[in-house]
């Protein structure tokens, strides 16, 4: 008896959010503008943990970082 009403809440909720991109939203930042908020020691230790700087490398940065 109530079923319409059901479907009806669920169409509405479906077309907002669709409306919205929420679901279809795609990620489109680059890993340095999402970085770009963050403190240079977190983007340092970021850079280290995926590889792209080496440790020596990494400890001169940081050394360099600390004096400030």
């Amino acid at each position: 008896m109530f079923g319409w009403i059901i479907g009806l809440i669920l169409v509405v909720a479906l077309i907002v959010t669709l409306g919205r991109g929420d679901i279809f939203q795609k990620n489109t930042g680059t890993p340095e503008s999402r970085n770009r908020n963050s403190s240079a020691m977190e983007t340092l230790k970021d850079r280290y943990a995926k590889g792209e700087i080496g440790k020596e490398e990494f400890e001169e940065k940081k050394a360099e970082l600390e004096k400030n």
